[in-house]
């Protein structure tokens, strides 16, 4: 606990005896703010009991000294000074940046460096932790605060440590400098995705123990590996280990996305990754030479198939009938045909095979029957010597076969928890939303688990995976008064219901 932290408790513990002891031997002999204050105060220090000491007259002018210190002392401890406030936000915001500071982009990521750093600041805070690698060089840090009844499910705030790569000569500043510029902007790749959330874990947690806070629930905190490039070496894994069943999950929180406005954003369900590949194969021709059933020929109309698809979907979205993560939504993102020469393609010649990959997400309110079908039938009928396969496909229901989402009504209570946590620290939310692509949370809602999207950002362009990536100083610090409300919240419920069925 902190000097400051631990002088306003007594100070406060002698408010509650001023209520308590209003008919007791001093309060017939002083005042009763004096009496009961000033008392207690002067048992505290000498460590006696009420019965032990004797009131006498001299004793009283002792006690009324007494008191105005403990008055002073209350109205220090609620108003730090301003140098000292200054301190503690200059360390919170450089914690913040020395973890930017670490290179964890992809393909080569600093997971070392990072798990050192996150290593040091659970020993400082007092956390238990361990060091995992579900695959070599890929550690997993899971933290552990501990609660006063390990009955009940836990608490899970994940984050992943890893992020995306960058074109540095596209930034103003170094990506991974975490530059404070006169705004009060940091500037680097991770400080919206989402080494912002990761460290505001930490910082709640923090100060939720500094002020003397037990956790009634145990709270972890896990920081995976590998979320950028899929999450198969990380959250997968641990969403399948035994370590993870050991821990009794009750709730996951992890990533949500900036929101320009001054309502938060939350989501209840992420739209699932399919990864197609279409092939178009045809006799080979003269360039010269026009022919039916060509590779390029049969690639070409299903591309446009696709496209009149697509556009239907977005112009939902377009129209303000559904918001972008309630369709399905597909983009190409990659052409290849041409028969490869020394000085680029051979010109003259029709090739024999064409393909094209397409990044399709499916949200799990859609028929992924209806879909494959739609696939099977119009992008790639075997009629016109066309193939496909899935690079990857997730699945849009959990093991139970129910949608993979969470309930963000009155049945579930970590939704009302939710709620009223950012309610109570001032805090708006939105209305909940599907996360438009894919985040590791899905490794947990497919077990059946409530996992809620939640990064807060309020008043910020979203910027993720783009150039200059930043988040604003402020922001950053309300969001950690945001989670202290959260965690607290969340760590003091007493129910024990069945985790599942409260989806």
């Amino acid at each position: 606990m902190s000097f400051i932290h631990m002088h306003r408790a007594i100070a406060f513990q002698f408010i509650a005896v001023i209520w308590s002891r209003s008919h007791d031997i001093v309060g017939q002999l002083l005042p009763l703010p004096v009496s009961g204050l000033s008392y207690f105060f002067y048992c505290s220090v000498h460590q006696r009991s009420v019965t032990e000491v004797e009131m006498k007259t001299p004793f009283k002018n002792h006690l009324h000294l007494l008191f105005l210190f403990s008055v002073l002392l209350l109205i220090h401890t609620n108003h730090p000074s301003e140098a000292e406030a200054e301190t503690e936000v200059a360390a919170i915001l450089s914690r913040f940046q020395q973890y930017l500071q670490i290179n964890t982009a992809q393909p080569t990521p600093q997971y070392q460096q990072s798990a050192e750093f996150l290593i040091s600041q659970a020993k400082l805070i007092g956390l238990e932790f361990q060091s995992i690698e579900f695959v070599p060089n890929k550690p997993l840090i899971l933290l552990k605060w501990p609660g006063s009844d390990p009955t009940l499910p836990s608490i899970l705030l994940n984050s992943h440590t890893d992020v995306v790569p960058v074109e540095q000569d596209k930034w103003v500043h170094h990506p991974f400098g975490a530059h404070l510029d006169s705004h009060g902007n940091i500037f680097a790749r991770g400080s919206q995705d989402m080494k912002c959330v990761g460290m505001q874990y930490l910082e709640a947690i923090r100060r939720l123990k500094s002020s003397g806070f037990v956790p009634l629930r145990s709270v972890y905190l896990s920081f995976v590996p590998d979320e950028e490039i899929g999450g198969h070496d990380g959250a997968e894994k641990f969403a399948d280990s035994d370590i993870f069943n050991s821990m009794n999950v009750g709730i996951v929180l992890d990533e949500g996305l900036a929101s320009p406005g001054e309502n938060y954003r939350t989501f209840y369900a992420e739209r699932c990754p399919w990864w197609l590949v279409i092939k178009a194969t045809g006799a080979p021709g003269h360039g010269a030479k026009l022919y039916d059933n060509s590779a390029m020929e049969n690639l070409l109309k299903s591309i446009e198939s696709v496209r009149r698809f697509r556009a239907s979907q977005f112009d939902m979205v377009k129209a303000g009938l559904k918001a972008e993560g309630e369709v399905i939504s597909v983009n190409m993102v990659f052409l290849k045909a041409g028969t490869p020469s020394p000085t680029g393609f051979v010109m003259n010649l029709q090739p024999s095979e064409a393909e094209a990959g397409f990044d399709i997400r499916v949200p799990p309110t859609a028929d992924p029957e209806s879909l494959e079908r739609r696939i099977a039938e119009e992008w790639a009928p075997v009629s016109r010597n066309m193939t496909f396969q899935f690079k990857q496909r997730g699945s849009i229901h959990d093991e139970s076969g129910r949608p993979v989402l969470t309930k963000t009504d009155s049945s579930n209570p970590w939704w009302n928890l939710l709620e009223e946590a950012v309610r109570k620290a001032n805090g708006k939310l939105g209305k909940p939303e599907i996360f438009p692509a894919s985040t590791d949370a899905r490794y947990f809602r497919q077990l059946g688990l409530p996992a809620i999207g939640f990064s807060p950002m309020a008043n910020t362009p979203i910027l993720l995976h783009d150039h200059n990536e930043f988040l604003n100083q402020e922001e950053y610090l309300k969001g950690i008064h945001i989670y202290e409300s959260i965690i607290k919240a969340y760590a003091s419920y007493t129910s024990n219901g069945s985790t599942k069925d409260e989806l």
